[in-house]
């Protein structure tokens, strides 16, 4: 074994063991202790993160950031990372967004320069593009934490018309539309509510979770395959080719929407009842290229929306 691949094979043993000794590595590597610390110590250089304690229980230890052993990829594969690092781009705040950025510049640094042009040219050519919602998520990567580890926070909330202090065990977190999600179990509703992470401005607290205390899905995938929330509104909105257009951007009401051959379509699905405002307030702008035909109760809501803007305007003195 040359001393590169030695290298290489050590970066993986340290990384699986995480704690060892000098020893322990040379009888592994079957070299002198003497070629072992001076590889350990190549490996320090270059920037493995490593500690050593002295004395008799002494040994090496890891650190939590551990630098990975190289990885071989192909031409195609190396595309496809930052193909897919795409539609994190328009995203304003990331999980891990400053880790993002980092590794993206190490690997394409490692590119031979033709394949960094081809995915340059990839980059101007293609774009996943989310709108920006001008709302900034701080504790974005702190909830994914609390996610991950299955702790229990309590949070101080913001909501459209009032704000409040909640308990929540997060399910895990989703993107859409440009903003980020999070389903969790409110231990106040005594159920799975929906909280969207740019309006938590505090986490007050955090501790671990007793696993099955409560009922939440194991996978967040698991939740939005099924979700807990009961659609229980029938929901029918008539389009023009204009108010199609404009539903097929909004993943919600695409899901129900039906075109005519003869041109414009419908909203025919069932929601969940908490939804209708929000219905009532995307369909508003549509004008006369939507026509609310059911429920009642958000024909009553355009009606109370389109009241109040006539005394907002029609009301003012010229």
């Amino acid at each position: 074994m040359s001393k590169a691949e030695r290298l290489i094979e050590m970066m993986i043993t340290i990384n699986a063991k995480k704690d060892f000794t000098v020893g322990e590595l040379a009888n592994e590597f079957s070299v002198s202790k003497r070629t072992i610390l001076r590889d350990l110590q190549e490996l320090e250089q270059a920037g493995f993160p490593l500690y050593s304690e002295v004395g008799a229980a002494g040994g090496y230890h890891i650190l939590k950031e551990r630098i990975l052993p190289p990885i071989a990829f192909s031409e195609s594969e190396a595309k496809a990372i930052f193909f897919a690092c795409q539609a994190l781009q328009y995203y304003r705040d990331l999980p891990f967004e400053q880790e993002t950025i980092s590794v993206l510049k190490k690997f394409l640094n490692c590119l031979p320069l033709d394949v960094q042009n081809s995915i340059t040219q990839i980059q101007n050519k293609v774009v996943f593009w989310t709108p920006d919602r001008h709302c900034d998520s701080p504790l974005l990567q702190s909830v994914f934490l609390a996610a991950v580890n299955c702790h229990a926070v309590t949070i101080r909330y913001s909501s459209t018309y009032s704000e409040s202090t909640r308990t929540m065990i997060p399910v895990g977190l989703y993107a859409m539309n440009g903003l980020w999600y999070c389903p969790a179990y409110c231990t106040a509703a005594n159920q799975i509510r929906v909280f969207r992470v740019d309006r938590i401005k505090e986490i007050i607290e955090e501790k671990p979770c007793p696993k099955g205390k409560y009922p939440i899905p194991a996978l967040i995938q698991e939740y939005l395959e099924k979700t807990e929330v009961k659609n229980d509104c029938r929901v029918k909105i008539q389009l023009t080719d204009i108010g199609v257009k404009r539903c097929e951007s909004e993943c919600l009401l695409a899901s129900g929407l039906k075109t005519f051959p003869t041109g414009g379509g419908i909203i025919d699905m069932e929601i969940n009842r908490a939804a209708l405002e929000w219905v009532a307030d995307y369909i508003l702008p549509f004008g006369k290229n939507a026509a609310v035909l059911e429920p009642v109760e958000l024909i009553r809501m355009m009606q109370q929306k389109i009241s109040e803007l006539h005394q907002q305007y029609c009301g003012l003195k010229e």
